[in-house]
């Protein structure tokens, strides 16, 4: 016997992106950030550029510290406690702001340099 599935919402992805990418939206207290997240399903963390905990008007280092590492490398990370609302469903999620403004230029730095390490080795 076939099953259906059916949805509240239906999200088309970019296929001009690399990866998923999904509208999010950040909210402490009256503050809210609305930015786009890529998902990675394989992370056990959320991590945002430390502008956005700072737009929501965080003292970033006043957060739980915390060490993220990759297979690229490690970065210092603070958690802070916000409403995490993607695609219609809103949680209440402890979240990370990156320590350095430079959190995603050093790490695509470093990812398209994987990339390209990878693509003339293979």
């Amino acid at each position: 016997m076939a099953q259906e599935i059916i949805f509240d919402i239906l999200h088309e992805y970019d296929t001009r992106e690399v990866g998923i990418v999904l509208p999010a939206t950040l909210r402490f207290g009256e503050d809210t950030v609305t930015l786009k997240a890529k998902v990675d399903t394989g992370s056990t963390f959320c991590v945002f550029e430390r502008i956005h905990g700072e737009r929501l008007g965080f003292d970033i280092e006043s957060g739980t510290q915390m060490q993220i590492s990759t297979a690229t490398g490690s970065f210092l990370t603070y958690g802070h406690t916000v409403n995490l609302s993607v695609l219609g469903i809103e949680t209440e999620s402890i979240v990370y702001f990156a320590a350095e403004e430079s959190f995603l230029s050093q790490r695509s730095r470093k990812k398209r340099m994987a990339q390209s390490c990878k693509t003339r080795f293979d």
